[in-house]
Parts: C-alpha cells; structure tokens; sequence
C-alpha cells in the first residue's frame, strides 16, 4: 500500500495559523453537540405533545396530530433541510424572510439546521409517546378519572411519567440518531464535525487519519450518551413491568 500515514497532521498549524487541524475538528464537534442537544430539547417537547394529542379522545386532535407524522416522518431528512434553508424563507413575511438571510452565515445554517432536527426527530418522539401511553393499563385511565382528575391532570399526573419511564430504550435510540443525522446539515454549509473533517482532507490531503479521528469522536459521543441514559433508564424503571430487573 502506497498511502503515508502522517498522525501528526492533526497537530499542524492550519494554512491561516492561527490553530492546529485538531482544533478545527473540535471546534466540529462542538458544534454538532450544540446542534445535536438544541434539536433534541426541541423535538422531545414538541414530540411529547403531538404524541399526547394522538391518544386523547378528540378525534380532529388525534387526526392532526397523525397528520403532523405522516408529514415530518415520510419526507426524506435531507429535502427538509433543503425546504426549511432555501424554500420556507422565501415563503415568510417579507419582514421575517428579510431578517432571516441578513442573519450571519453560521446563525442561518444552526438555526435552520435545528429546526429541521427537531421536527423530523419529534415525528418519531411523538410515535414513542404514543407507544408508550397506548401500552399502559386502560385501568391506570379509569382510575385517575374516578379519584376525580380531569383529563389534562390525568396525562400529566399518571400517563406521561409512566410512559416515560417505558420508553426510556427507545428515546435512547432516537437521542444517539440526532447526532449522526446532524452529519447532513453540512450540505447547506454547517461546519459540524463531519464538515470539518471533510475539510482536513481538502487541505491536507490525509483522509484516512481524518476519518479515523472522526469516526472515533462520534463513537466517543455515542458511548457518553449510552452511559448516560443507562443511568436515566436504572432510575426510571418500574417494577413489574419489562425490563424493569428486580
């Protein structure tokens, strides 16, 4: 094999001087963290309660909210991202879609590339929370209902954090796909960790070692967040039900 491999181009000054290839890659990671959390705060809100709205007994609640899924899940992530950065700007209010392209570079490509997450990611949150309230005892609803709480205090103080504490696997799962889908926002120019990595290889010409050194920093995020919500999942089991060990 002819390829040389050079480890220490990661710790060579960029052509501007004034950091290291390293630091670029950091500063990637950096960014799809922040990317990757934001999204995910809003998706789990606004997941939550199209997921709420799609078990409550109003049907033209229920409908819109299976509506909202069928939309933000079937549409590929990628034409999203394309509609909400190129399209929905020029559909604003002048005033809004004027504001919008005068914002910084890096300000438009976050918060189109957030909002983008958070909606596509809710889509399958809501479906979560809809599995996870559908799965609980009818006798749980009943119960709530005849101690005399009203239907919202019921979803509030019973179904919900039930729910939660079943759906904790499976939210884990959509938790560690927001990091890895962040990795398209850079097709509109988002410089996160994938992007930075694609730009070591312009300048230095070293792709292996790039790729490597990313592979290894979405492997090492992967692992906090598998550690993290094994924690979350210990504290929220519930015994008698699956999975909840002994």
């Amino acid at each position: 094999m002819g390829y040389h491999w050079d480890w220490a181009v990661l710790f060579r000054a960029v052509p501007t001087g004034e950091t290291t290839y390293l630091a670029w890659m950091l500063s990637g990671l950096q960014m799809t963290v922040m990317l990757s959390l934001s999204a995910w705060a809003m998706a789990l809100v606004v997941g939550s309660l199209m997921g709420v709205l799609r078990t409550v007994p109003n049907r033209w609640l229920a409908r819109l909210a299976a509506g909202y899924v069928e939309v933000f899940r079937n549409i590929p992530l990628l034409v999203q991202l394309f509609i909400w950065y190129f399209v929905l700007p020029e559909l604003l209010p002048p005033a809004l879609g004027t504001g919008f392209k005068q914002m910084h570079p890096v300000a438009q490509q976050f918060l189109a590339s957030m909002v983008c997450l958070g909606f596509f990611t809710s889509a399958r949150v809501c479906e979560q929370v809809r599995a996870g309230i559908q799965s609980l005892p009818r006798g749980q609803m009943h119960a709530a209902l005849a101690l005399g709480l009203t239907l919202p205090q019921a979803y509030r103080h019973v179904l919900v954090p039930m729910a939660f504490r079943l759906i904790v696997p499976p939210l884990t799962s959509e938790f560690l796909n927001i990091f890895k889908n962040s990795a398209v926002c850079s097709t509109i120019g988002l410089l996160e960790l994938a992007a930075q990595g694609r730009q070591l290889v312009d300048y230095t010409a070293q792709p292996y070692e790039s790729f490597i050194a990313v592979t290894l920093l979405y492997l090492m995020l992967n692992a906090i967040v598998m550690l993290g919500m094994r924690q979350v999942e210990k504290r929220a089991r519930v015994p008698g039900y699956i999975g909840s060990g002994k």
